[in-house]
This record gives C-alpha cells, sequence and structure tokens, in this order.
C-alpha cells in the first residue's frame, strides 16, 4: 500500500508508518485494560453523537473494537486500523458478540482510505489524529469519504499552544514517540489552520473530554453544495 507523505519544514516527521503499526501491535493484548475505563467517557459522547446522526459509519483507527458494541443497531459500521494484531481483538469481538451491524473490517492507512468519494454518513476517528504521521492528510481523507451533510466524530488530544504545559508537553514528546502517541505537535491552531483551508467543512462542536480536558470532543459537518437556481 503506497504511502504519502508531506514534509513541512517546520513540523519535522517523527513518526512513520511502521513505527506506528508496530507500536500498536503491541498495545493489542492490553489495550482494552489500559485505556478502556480511561477514555470511557469521551468514547461513549462521541458514540452518542454518531448515534444521532444515524447511516453508515466508518470508524478510523477501530482498534480492538472496544466501541463496536455501543453503536447503535441501525448503524452500519465499518472498522479500519493499521495494526492487524487489534483488528484480531476486533473481529474475535464481532464474532463473540453477534454484531450483525459490522460490515467489515479492514488494514488500511487512514491517510490513504480505500473507499469512494462521498461514502459515509459519519467519519469517527478516536485518538487518531496525532497518531499518524501526517495529521492534515488524514483529515483530507476522512472528508474525501464523508457525504455532504455527514460528520466528522473525531476524540482527539489538544496540546497547547503557550504556556508551561506547552513546555512539558514538549519534554515528554521523546518519551511518548515510540509508543505511538504525540503530546506536542497538535494545538487547536493546527486544527484551525487545516480548516481554514478545507471548503466545504465547518466546525459544529468542540468541547473538553475527560481524562484532564487535555483531550477533545471535536465535531466538523461537510457542508451541502447550495441548490441550483
Amino acid at each position: 500500500m503506497a504511502q504519502i507523505i508531506k514534509l513541512d519544514d517546520t513540523r519535522p516527521l517523527d513518526i512513520n508508518r511502521e513505527m506506528v503499526e508496530k507500536a500498536y501491535d503491541r498495545w493489542a493484548p492490553v489495550y482494552d485494560l489500559v485505556f478502556g475505563g480511561v477514555f470511557g467517557k469521551g468514547r461513549k459522547a462521541a458514540i452518542l453523537a454518531t448515534n444521532s446522526i444515524g447511516g453508515r459509519v466508518l470508524e478510523v483507527g477501530v482498534g480492538t473494537g472496544i466501541s463496536l458494541p455501543q453503536y447503535a443497531p441501525n448503524l452500519r459500521i465499518f472498522g479500519t486500523d493499521i495494526s492487524e494484531a487489534m483488528l484480531r481483538k476486533a473481529k474475535q469481538r464481532v464474532d463473540e458478540l453477534h454484531l450483525k451491524n459490522v460490515e467489515g473490517l479492514a488494514v488500511m492507512d487512514a491517510e490513504k482510505l480505500e473507499f469512494p468519494d462521498n461514502s459515509f454518513d459519519v467519519v469517527m476517528a478516536q485518538y487518531v489524529v496525532t497518531a499518524v504521521p501526517n495529521p492534515e492528510v488524514a483529515l483530507d481523507e476522512f472528508a474525501r469519504v464523508l457525504r455532504p451533510g455527514g460528520e466528522m466524530i473525531l476524540l482527539s488530544r489538544v496540546s497547547a499552544d503557550a504556556g508551561m504545559r506547552r513546555f512539558i508537553e514538549q519534554r515528554l514528546q521523546p518519551v511518548v514517540r515510540p509508543l505511538g502517541f504525540r503530546t506536542a505537535e497538535f494545538a487547536w491552531s493546527r486544527f484551525a489552520q487545516w480548516l481554514s483551508g478545507a471548503h466545504g467543512i465547518e466546525l459544529i462542536e468542540r468541547r473538553p473530554v475527560p481524562p484532564l480536558g487535555h483531550f477533545s470532543l471535536i465535531r466538523f459537518r461537510k457542508i451541502k453544495a447550495a441548490a441550483a437556481a
């Protein structure tokens, strides 16, 4: 599968696909235990928003499938992840719980989604944007496969633009990078910069979620084209 890499003079590429894939393969056996409860409230908020929209849902970074049982049964879900080990756990969950509304699970690069334009009513990505090598490329892909009127629902760490928290996050970055995380490179200003150039996308909600308020639920909508006169 081809890898898309965009270099930015101000943001050196410090995470690559192989690093992320290996990191999450390692996390697979303990992911639910370590992160299930910690991110539970944010996950619930994101899924409630998704259930209120309905239709066909793409969950990018579906991981072990921890979210899959929480979706409304009338939704149609397709899950992708970079980690085969994670997806094996997800498939086991789908089989054991007889989740008939899960259309499929596939290994896929978030920066190169293998779906036609306008394929989904919701694109859900939980804690994915700051883990991929080129976040803006992934956001562009989410927008591409989203139908007009549909929503992109993100759970994401939003780092500080300045101050002591920014200083601490920068110092932590070398420690957490091998784990597949970023702490300091995705402040809200970077989301805003992407949004300013993403024609046809509007922000409809941004609110902090646990833990510690360092994470946010972010909802974007793909604007429907105006009807011809």
